[in-house]
């Protein structure tokens, strides 16, 4: 994970977000997803002994779209360091407080392990991790503390979506592999069998929520800013906007980025990698963690093996070298190859969560 700012994850210590008074939404979702006015909610979180006031603005747009703001601090964790507070102001006229640990002790100053021929490796360390000024101890708490609540939140979710007898999948790719492509398609050939919704994440835009409601399958854009992932107050909100409480899909397109989704739980039934051939057979072994975590990678766009230079047996090994257990599936969501054995595994996983 990004302990640098939390990844945007919307959880901070001492905000209990199973607490549903703090959220501006029903849980019945909005009828009038068409409205062109946004509701700006507060969540105002008091200051602990050594902790400064958190503040999470949540605005719901037209058509249901969430973007969240997080506003918050570390607390120092030692009289050896001090933190100088920046403002800045977005054009939501929001201030964005970020401050910066300074660790004066030179035993704080994770140093990288030294490989062959000068590589330097920073992820060896407890936290896996190097941020600099902040030492391996204070990102471990941070992690912990992050993904902690981030869990509990996430077990919320998957009760919702378990009582509900929905199969959440998670979509993580990097950007460009052809996911929103590849999700369009899958929705064409599912809604007339199947109740489907999507959850879109990105930084900026709607594009592709307006992309899956031309579908005619209900979406909803969660914006994350500067974040680079969703997390499972993200999702959440976004759930209740769309109201989805009959049997189906929910599809989470998740930001393009292969690092720190993969430590976020979202509830999800599954993670599932998609692969462009575009991309190498080495992808997985250089972003390990999102392909260990992941039950399915499609190896996407194989119409254009042509004209590309990837071996897809050295890629599957490579997969099977972080995750033994991983489903592989190759497809081409243009032409239609293997589009038959991708959702034959969308209706078996189905049927066996419900």
């Amino acid at each position: 994970m990004c302990n640098v700012c939390g990844c945007g994850d919307s959880h901070v210590e001492g905000v209990d977000h199973h607490h549903h008074g703090s959220h501006n939404h029903d849980h019945h979702g909005h009828s009038d997803h068409n409205d062109h006015h946004h509701d700006h909610a507060h969540s105002n979180v008091h200051k602990a002994s050594n902790e400064q006031p958190v503040v999470i603005h949540h605005h719901y747009y037209h058509q249901g779209d969430v973007h969240h703001h997080v506003h918050y601090t570390l607390p120092a964790t030692s009289h050896h360091e001090h933190s100088h507070p920046h403002h800045q102001h977005s054009h939501h006229d929001h201030a964005s407080h970020v401050h910066h640990n300074h660790a004066h002790d030179s035993h704080d100053h994770h140093q990288p392990e030294t490989l062959d021929k000068g590589d330097l490796h920073y992820g060896k360390g407890e936290a896996e991790v190097h941020v600099a000024g902040v030492s391996q101890r204070q990102l471990l708490t941070l992690e912990m503390d992050i993904l902690g609540n981030n869990n509990k939140l996430a077990e919320h979710n998957r009760e919702h979506f378990k009582a509900n007898k929905q199969l959440v999948l998670n979509l993580v790719s990097s950007p460009g592999s052809g996911k929103t492509t590849l999700l369009t398609e899958t929705l064409m050939q599912l809604k007339q069998q199947y109740p489907c919704a999507v959850i879109e994440g990105d930084q900026q835009t709607s594009n592709d929520a307006d992309r899956i409601r031309a579908t005619q399958v209900p979406a909803i854009q969660v914006n994350t800013g500067k974040g680079c992932h969703l997390d499972a107050q993200m999702v959440h909100d976004a759930y209740h906007q769309l109201a989805m409480n009959e049997p189906g899909f929910l599809f989470i397109e998740n930001v393009g980025n292969l690092v720190c989704p993969a430590s976020f739980d979202l509830g999800e039934a599954c993670k599932v990698a998609i692969l462009s051939v575009t991309e190498g057979e080495d992808k997985p072994l250089k972003y390990p963690n999102m392909f260990a975590a992941a039950d399915l990678m499609l190896i996407n766009k194989v119409d254009l093996l042509p004209y590309v230079d990837i071996n897809i047996e050295d890629c599957i090994a490579n997969a099977r070298k972080v995750n033994p257990n991983i489903q592989v599936i190759k497809l081409s969501a243009k032409t239609g190859e293997g589009m038959d054995a991708w959702l034959n595994w969308l209706t078996e996983q189905l049927q066996q969560h419900q």
